[in-house]
C-alpha cells in the first residue's frame, strides 16, 4: 500500500477536489464518496479531503454548490414527471386497479416502463461518460498549464540572460569608445 501524502495542497488539487465533489452533488451522491474518490486519485485520506473541502475549498465554490443542487433537483423533477406521465398512460389505457386487467394490457404497460427505465439508465451512463471525459480533459488542461509554466520560466530566464548580454555588450562598446578617445 502506498503511503498517504501529508504535504501542502496545490491549487490543481483543490480544483480536482471541487470538481469531484460538485459532480457527486449533481449526481445525488454523498460528499463522503467524493472524498474517497479524490483521496484515491491524490494518495490522501478521505478525511484529509473532507477537512480540506470543509475548511477551505467549499467557501470558494458556494455558487457552484448551489448550481449543482439546482441541477440535481431538476434531474429528479424531470425523472418524477416522466414517472407520473407513465402513470397517466396507465390510467389512459383503460387499465384499472382491479381484476379486469388483461395480461396483454399489463405486458404492454410493463414493457413501456422497462423502455423508460432503460432510457434513464442510458442517460445516466452517458452522464457518467461525460463526467469521465471532463475529468480527462481537466487532467490534460492541468498538464498543459504545467508545461506552460515551465516554458514561461524558461522564457523569463532567457529574457533575463538576453538583457544581461545586452548590458555587457553596451559596457564593452563604451569601454572601446573611451579607449579611442
Amino acid at each position: 500500500m502506498s503511503a498517504m501524502r501529508q504535504d501542502a495542497w496545490t491549487q490543481d488539487e483543490d480544483v480536482l477536489l471541487a470538481e469531484v465533489v460538485l459532480r457527486h452533488i449533481r449526481d445525488g451522491s454523498t460528499q463522503l464518496k467524493a472524498f474517497e474518490e479524490v483521496g484515491k486519485k491524490l494518495s490522501r485520506t478521505a478525511a484529509a479531503c473532507g477537512f480540506r473541502w470543509n475548511s477551505y475549498v467549499r467557501k470558494q465554490y458556494q455558487s457552484g454548490i448551489e448550481l449543482a443542487k439546482k441541477q440535481r433537483k431538476q434531474v429528479k423533477k424531470e425523472f418524477l414527471q416522466e414517472n407520473e406521465a407513465g402513470t397517466d398512460s396507465l390510467e389512459n389505457s383503460n387499465l384499472k386497479s382491479n381484476d379486469t386487467q388483461t395480461a396483454d394490457e399489463i405486458i404492454v404497460y410493463l414493457t413501456e416502463k422497462l423502455k423508460k427505465a432503460d432510457q434513464y439508465d442510458q442517460v445516466v451512463k452517458e452522464k457518467q461518460l461525460l463526467g469521465r471525459e471532463i475529468e480527462a480533459l481537466t487532467a490534460q488542461l492541468n498538464e498543459e498549464k504545467k508545461q506552460f509554466e515551465q516554458l514561461k520560466t524558461k522564457y523569463d530566464q532567457l529574457e533575463e540572460d538576453y538583457r544581461s548580454l545586452l548590458y555587457i555588450m553596451e559596457r564593452a562598446r563604451k569601454l572601446a569608445v573611451d579607449e579611442r578617445n
